[in-house]
């Protein structure tokens, strides 16, 4: 690890915790040379399977862009951004698991579906009837049948 002060080289790790859930460890630092302080981070790097678009055009996966049409299906519902958060992590767990180098996009928008139904009913709606165009009342009066069942069955 170079010191950010005199970029020397050599430096030692004085102290380690976990951080941020686990997920992260934290590494107080000094320099050999300066002997200058500094913390450092690190997290495991994951890799994220490529995006197979309805095209057949390949993409990395975004988690912006994951995270943006989840926002949109969200929007003015009482949902914590922690639970979005969860949500989200969920998801990316669920894609890393599947061990796969390429995903369908299918795979993923069904997943996020599955996420926005078990948080709300109607950004659940919202999101579906955009993913899966739907084309007239019907459509939608169909989708939200298929949700009131669940909203009966006992806990």
């Amino acid at each position: 690890m170079h010191c950010p002060f005199c970029s020397a080289e050599e430096t030692k790790v004085i102290d380690s915790r976990l951080v941020a859930g686990g997920d992260q460890i934290r590494r107080r630092r000094e320099c050999l040379t300066c002997k200058e302080r500094f913390t450092t981070y690190e997290i495991a790097e994951l890799l994220m399977p490529r995006i197979i678009k309805q095209d057949g055009s390949r993409m990395p996966f975004d988690e912006e862009k994951l995270r943006s049409g989840m926002m949109r299906a969200l929007e003015k519902r009482p949902v914590s951004i922690e639970k979005i958060d969860e949500a989200i992590s969920q998801l990316k767990h669920y894609l890393q698991a599947l061990g796969e180098r390429e995903v369908p996009s299918r795979i993923i928008g069904e997943q996020v579906m599955e996420q926005l139904r078990k948080l709300d009913g109607v950004a659940y709606v919202r999101f579906a009837s955009v993913y899966r165009s739907f084309q007239d009342l019907d459509q939608f009066r169909a989708e939200i049948d298929r949700l009131q069942p669940e909203k009966l069955r006992p806990e």
